[in-house]
């Protein structure tokens, strides 16, 4: 197993703040230091992505979620625009008093548009879609008279959002996809079109809740890779993650994959986004209620975005990003300070026998950092994993834990010496079969901490007691060579 570390990063940030009017650093799961991600809207010009999202300040203030934007060419370096579309502050019965989640596309002519929520508690319909330009994705104009709700058959008094607009050129036109519920109190994406971007006709239901709730849809977002039109949304409940459907057509039908959802609870609001090659999703980890791991999680957070993977059948998988990866570059050999129990150093391996407890304690985790590893597990029993804020007892407070029996892998917020007596916090899915090779990446920013394993799944997570402590790894019954 080797650790990796972003190099000279305080160097680099601080070269940057000399030459920008705009706030610029380096992050891989950035948030601005004074306030926090929520939903994002990514757009690609071509040269670098526009992440614009809904900036939540926590400042108690009657309007809220003005629309702001981090700029990337790479997802580690990042420059801050706060506050590129406001709420309105002038009235607080106004249509936009708030503003929701939207998405940003450019017409023929090189003008930019913005489709954005609306919202506002006092008035009837709370939700409106809204609409503005610019010419430079910073300073933009308001259309007030081109908002719109919904109407007949659609709910539309509490839900009628998240407008996602794109060209579709299969059919030569606009697209707008809109989350909202059907006369059956079910939530839906509905598909609006358009050719001028004004005047927009409805065009019914693209797809149904099919997930057995009646959840809504959230952010919903579409877009054409390879041969598959592919859907994604969030289901606001009870699940809160993100899926997708994929079809031949971008009318569908649309198909439920398998597996149709890429991490846990801990990332959500996740958009699809395609530079020249590659296909992204840019969510948020949440943060949680004053700053303490056992408490209730908070809405928004930091920005995660993860790489998407295409197999040959069409399905996806999330990897880290190429670009975040190749500036993780500086090698560190870890050199454990503690080890108990029944595990013995095999070259650059450890081998846990499954007799009991057995863990190996590292230094203290700092800054950004990649960890990699693969292991081999002899049976489908017992557990080991990836524990963090390791103490005198050389167990950990925060766990990531890879269950053979279970075939998944699940951060549990609780001592390493109580996994098998609770349940976990996250879990995802994972094939975890005896005699075959399992590898991880471990993506570390701060409090933010994000696992890949073995192509398959992403395990988002926030844990604020894991920085400037130890970490180790451990087995409880597990037999596995690490």
């Amino acid at each position: 197993m080797k650790k990796q570390i972003l190099a000279a990063m305080l160097t680099a940030s601080s070269l940057c703040f000399m030459n920008s009017p705009a706030l610029a650093y380096q992050s891989i799961f950035p948030d601005t230091g004074y306030s926090w991600v929520g939903d994002t809207m990514p757009f690609y010009d071509g040269d670098k992505f526009r992440i614009f999202y809904l900036e939540d300040m926590r400042d108690g203030e009657v309007g809220f979620h003005p629309w702001s934007l981090l700029t990337t060419k790479d997802f580690t370096d990042y420059q801050q625009e706060s506050m590129v579309i406001p709420y309105d502050i002038n009235n607080e019965f106004g249509k936009d008093s708030a503003l929701g989640t939207g998405s940003v596309v450019k017409d023929k002519e090189g003008l930019y548009h913005a489709f954005y929520t609306g919202f506002n508690w006092r008035s009837m319909p709370k939700e409106n879609i809204m609409h503005a330009v610019s010419r430079d994705l910073v300073s933009w104009q308001k259309l007030p008279e081109d908002s719109f709700h919904g109407h007949k058959p659609y709910i539309y008094d509490d839900t009628f959002r998240d407008p996602h607009v794109f060209y579709n050129a299969d059919y030569e036109e606009y697209w707008m996809l809109i989350t909202t519920r059907s006369k059956k109190a079910c939530g839906v994406i509905a598909c609006y079109t358009s050719k001028d971007l004004k005047h927009w006709e409805d065009n019914g239901i693209l797809l149904e809740n099919d997930m057995g709730s009646d959840a809504n849809m959230e952010c919903p977002t579409m877009v054409k890779y390879g041969d598959y039109w592919y859907l994604t949304f969030s289901d606001q409940w009870p699940s809160r993650v993100v899926h997708y459907r994929l079809a031949k057509d971008s009318k569908g039908p649309f198909v439920k994959p398998e597996q149709d959802y890429f991490d846990a609870s801990g990332f959500y609001a996740g958009k699809l986004a395609q530079d020249k090659e590659n296909l992204y999703l840019v969510g948020w980890t949440p943060t949680k209620a004053d700053r303490q791991d056992k408490k209730s999680t908070d809405w928004a957070g930091n920005l995660v975005a993860h790489q998407l993977k295409q197999r040959n059948d069409g399905t996806l998988y999330p990897v880290p990003i190429d670009k975040v990866t190749e500036r993780i570059q500086q090698e560190e050999k870890l050199v454990p300070i503690t080890q108990s129990g029944a595990v013995t150093a095999e070259d650059e391996a450890y081998r846990f026998t499954g007799n009991g407890y057995a863990d190996i304690v590292m230094p203290k985790i700092e800054g950004v950092r990649k960890i990699t590893g693969h292991f081999t597990p002899s049976k489908e029993q017992g557990m080991f994993g990836l524990m963090f804020n390791v103490g005198p007892n050389q167990t950990g407070s925060l766990n990531l834990v890879f269950d053979p029996s279970k075939q998944q892998v699940a951060f549990y917020n609780t001592d390493t010496a109580r996994i098998k007596k609770v349940k976990p916090e996250l879990a995802v899915p994972v094939k975890l079969q005896a005699g075959e090779r399992c590898d991880f990446t471990l993506l570390v920013d701060g409090t933010v901490a994000v696992l890949y394993i073995n192509n398959e799944m992403a395990l988002s997570t926030r844990m604020y007691a894991m920085p400037e402590h130890q970490w180790g790894v451990f087995s409880c019954d597990g037999e596995v060579v690490l």
